[in-house]
């Protein structure tokens, strides 16, 4: 999975600040806000007439994702949108990230190198500068730790804690894709490591593999939102399964939902990929997590602004009862909601 070992140069042949000058070279200042970059013991900062929106996130090896099938310019990429995403979840924007990586022996200054070139291209994509981060030596695998710091208008920022009795609920693109993706990659994995001459054929996949290995965060919901001159009354991303984010926001709020079954927006080759693997497409969505699409709750008086936006749908409503999660079924039955996806300090075998 790692590069050629004829191109493996080892990090001890260079030393540690000339691996940040080497990574950090092709890295440019694009934000007014961003005085200072890398170089000096802190980076500078200035958000006049702005509220500042800080998040982390760390990505662990083994944990958060497996070497065997991720490709290292991808997972650079990742854990920096995946950051992005937490500023946009508050209908702000991110400006600036510092990165931090623990890296053991067995990554090559080309390796690293790998995971830097994509965190450049998604700071490329998104309009935000790297500016600072750490790095030391780790004696049990990766581990990427990215801060992100963003900025909004105080009357622009989204909290969880906001929906009101009968706002609407919305969602923006499709559900359950990233889940399926791991599925997939898993079980070529196994099959390799039972036969190791096995050539996974990933045919038919690509779609869900790469909402997986390579999500996008979805900068174009906020354009849109500020463009029809509309603040979500709350608002999260779906990082650990629309189940839970739906907790998430009914707990802040003091509120419950009822979401629609046969709103809930899933790409056909999720369903198609759910029922190769026996599993309801829509408990992918609901548990599956990582799909780093945007949960949140309207006005009814906005609906109107946003019914023809295609990447946006409505699936349900709030409602009084903080205790009353449901998912309504197609043929109308009331099923509880239960917040089934990702949590790092339980069995999520």
């Amino acid at each position: 999975m790692f590069e050629d070992k004829e191109t493996k140069t080892e990090i001890s042949s260079i030393g540690e600040f000339k691996l940040i000058d080497k990574i950090t070279e092709s890295f440019k200042i694009t934000n007014t806000s961003t005085i200072k970059g890398i170089g000096d013991d802190c980076a500078v900062l200035s958000y006049p007439n702005k509220k500042i929106l800080i998040s982390t996130d760390m990505l662990i090896e083994g944990t958060h994702f497996d070497m065997s099938y991720t490709p290292l310019r991808h997972l650079g990429y990742k854990s920096a949108v995946v950051n992005f995403s937490d500023v946009y979840a508050m209908n702000g924007k991110p400006k600036q990230i510092v990165v931090s990586l623990a890296i053991s022996s067995r990554y090559s200054i080309e390796a690293i190198q790998e995971i830097y070139n994509g965190i450049a291209l998604a700071c490329k994509n998104y309009g935000v500068d790297l500016v600072g981060g750490d790095t030391t030596s780790s004696l049990s695998g990766l581990c990427i730790s990215v801060t992100v710091i963003g900025e909004a208008n105080l009357n622009q920022i989204a909290y969880r804690s906001g929906a009101r009795f009968n706002d609407l609920i919305c969602v923006s693109g499709n559900l359950g894709a990233s889940y399926m993706g791991l599925l997939v990659l898993e079980r070529e994995k196994k099959t390799w490591a039972a036969n190791p001459n096995f050539q996974p054929d990933l045919t038919g996949y690509e779609y869900v593999i790469q909402r997986f290995l390579k999500p996008e965060a979805r900068f174009d919901i906020i354009d849109i939102l500020r463009a029809k001159d509309i603040v979500p009354t709350s608002m999260i991303d779906i990082s650990d399964g629309l189940a839970s984010e739906l907790h998430h926001i009914c707990k802040e709020s003091n509120k419950g939902c009822n979401i629609y079954e046969d709103k809930i927006p899933i790409d056909p080759q999720t369903m198609l990929t759910a029922d190769e693997f026996k599993i309801s497409p829509v408990t992918a969505a609901m548990n599956g997590g990582e799909d780093y699409e945007l949960l949140f709750t309207i006005k009814q008086d906005d609906y109107e602004k946003l019914k023809d936006i295609p990447q946006i749908s409505f699936i349900g409503h709030i409602t009084d009862n903080p205790s009353a999660l449901y998912l309504i079924t197609k043929d109308s039955k009331a099923i509880e909601i239960k917040a089934q996806g990702w949590d790092s300090f339980r069995d999520n075998q």
